[in-house]
């Protein structure tokens, strides 16, 4: 062998085309293998390492596709650019194809949430505002189409751009999967996993379209309003308690703050009255077997040659629908604290002595103050 072979035979060696991307950032989904005016020689080798896929394209059609391996490019393992090329008996060096190398690995730890509040419908706290948050997680499950629907010629695609669009998808299909759920409001903090998995599944079929595989979704929080809050732990309070008990207790809080309020030797008296007062109340309630028991009364005739006043009217009583049960018998005022706590409403059924059937309360003439706007009826012409 001549000098000339042996200086052939260094020089082949060393120039062998290696096709490769060695990734050194946290964020790069597709990288594009650079050459001069892309081309690449016969018998170059193509390195794929695990979490890549190698993506060739051919004056701009979509060619051959590799998972992880070393590959020695020639016509056999190149079947669809050959194709393109035309090359029936093998390709002259060099070719010119653009290599595209795409990140595959879990992209973890995403952030996603709702820019401005969804607004929802509940049956009993009527219109809300509520806000979300959470994670998710991806990978690239088809390359190929990756590239042809998202990256296009991009040298350089990053996770950040990839995510502006990932976040809108989800922000709006989170919004169409809870608003169908109907499900009351303080649920959806409740069940956080079934809806996650819920918007989980809807949501793949979209993310797929795109050669992206949506792994995890996560809700973390669901929020609402503090003062919506309130009435929630309210409402469920009412579930747990006697509403009767509960409303006695609120009226004897109120008197004891209202007498708290009053000052001087008046307000002293006002005050040992309401404490009296309270202590009735609130004997009552511990005392559950004869405040719940109807006090049966015999009232004797007067004399009224003594100036005695006859017995003061009973009060009347009226019973309310709740949960779709009978409730009651409670005072005017006592239902008056309840439609005002938004355990009854105006279309809550009551029944009081005297009445054929159970009537909306706002049907119910003395009830109607409840629901506010009264005005009186027009002067009469003079």
């Amino acid at each position: 062998m001549g000098i000339f072979d042996e200086i052939k035979k260094k020089l082949s060696h060393e120039f062998i085309d290696i096709i490769e991307w060695l990734d050194n950032t946290n964020d790069t989904i597709v990288h594009r293998f650079e050459r001069y005016q892309n081309e690449i020689k016969n018998g170059a080798q193509l390195i794929v390492r695990e979490g890549q896929t190698a993506v060739f394209i051919s004056e701009g059609r979509l060619a051959d596709v590799f998972t992880p391996g070393t590959y020695t490019l020639s016509t056999q393992n190149l079947p669809l650019l050959s194709t393109l090329k035309g090359w029936k008996y093998g390709f002259n060096s060099p070719f010119k194809a653009e290599v595209y190398f795409v990140n595959t690995r879990l992209f973890t730890d995403e952030k996603w949430g709702t820019k401005n509040p969804i607004t929802l419908n509940d049956d009993r706290f009527g219109f809300v505002e509520v806000r979300a948050f959470g994670t998710y997680a991806f990978r690239i499950n088809d390359a190929g189409k990756f590239i042809v629907d998202i990256v296009g010629t991009d040298a350089n695609f990053t996770n950040y751009e990839i995510n502006e669009h990932l976040k809108s998808l989800i922000t709006t299909r989170f919004t169409d999967t809870i608003g169908e759920a109907n499900l009351p409001i303080e649920l959806y903090a409740k069940n956080t996993n079934e809806l996650s998995e819920t918007c989980q599944e809807v949501m793949q079929a979209e993310f797929n379209s795109v050669g992206i595989s949506l792994e995890k979704f996560y809700i973390e929080n669901v929020s609402m309003p503090e003062d919506l809050k309130k009435e929630i732990y309210e409402y469920s309070r009412l579930d747990k308690l006697d509403l009767d008990k509960l409303t006695k207790f609120k009226a004897a809080k109120a008197i004891e703050v209202a007498a708290a309020n009053e000052g001087g030797t008046a307000g002293a008296g006002m005050g040992m009255g309401m404490g009296f007062a309270l202590a009735q109340q609130m004997g009552g309630m511990m005392n559950p077997t004869q405040s719940q028991q109807p006090q049966q009364q015999t009232y004797q005739q007067p004399n009224n040659t003594q100036g005695t006043p006859p017995p003061m009217p009973a009060q009347v009583q009226y019973f309310y629908a709740f949960n779709g049960q009978q409730s009651g018998p409670v005072s005017f005022e006592q239902l008056k604290s309840l439609f005002a706590n938004r355990t009854v409403n105006k279309d809550s059924l009551v029944w009081k002595q005297g009445m054929a059937n159970w009537s909306a309360l706002k049907d119910v003439e003395e009830l109607k103050v409840f629901l506010g706007g009264n005005t009186p009826p027009p002067l009469p012409n003079l």
